[in-house]
């Protein structure tokens, strides 16, 4: 339990650094960038997580954190809102109804930016909560980057990214 804490507490405190979230009124420090970087911090942690053991772990854990950190505040510098339309759409599809194994594209005609997504496992919570895990790619400029994680079906019927 006090791994698991330790864990925690070093994740959630890079994660607000490499985020730089900016106290402000309403949701003016909602920016593209700390989306990203934040989302980024949180995936690469989570795969951080799943290396290692003992001390080895934690630096994987604070270096995941902080290199998808990174990685994410470029990737939600460059994606403009008619980019996140895009990505949302298809992901929450690909969520809801894609097959396992089953690769679904985005593309915005305009920016040219674009992506994947592919769910690799379904599964049901002890809570019975329906989650999948996935891949994704996007490219921007013609740089792909890669991430995975995981999304839990919402009672509304959205999927939420939880990992």
């Amino acid at each position: 339990m006090k791994i698991i804490f330790k864990r925690f507490i070093a994740v959630a405190i890079t994660a607000m650094v490499v985020s730089a979230c900016q106290p402000g009124q309403g949701p003016s420090w909602m920016t593209k960038e700390n989306v990203g970087a934040a989302t980024g911090a949180v995936g690469g942690a989570w795969i951080g997580s799943n290396v290692g053991k003992g001390k080895g772990n934690i630096a994987a854990i604070a270096a995941g954190t902080l290199l998808g950190g990174y990685l994410g505040k470029e990737v939600g510098a460059s994606l403009d809102r008619a980019d996140m339309a895009y990505y949302n759409r298809t992901s929450q599809n690909a969520l809801e109804s894609a097959p396992v194994g089953s690769t679904s594209t985005w593309q915005n005609p305009d920016s040219g930016n674009k992506g994947t997504f592919t769910p690799t496992k379904t599964f049901k919570t002890e809570q019975g909560t329906y989650c999948r895990e996935y891949q994704q790619t996007v490219t921007i400029d013609g740089k792909t980057q890669q991430a995975y994680g995981q999304a839990c079906r919402q009672p509304d019927g959205t999927w939420q990214i939880k990992k």
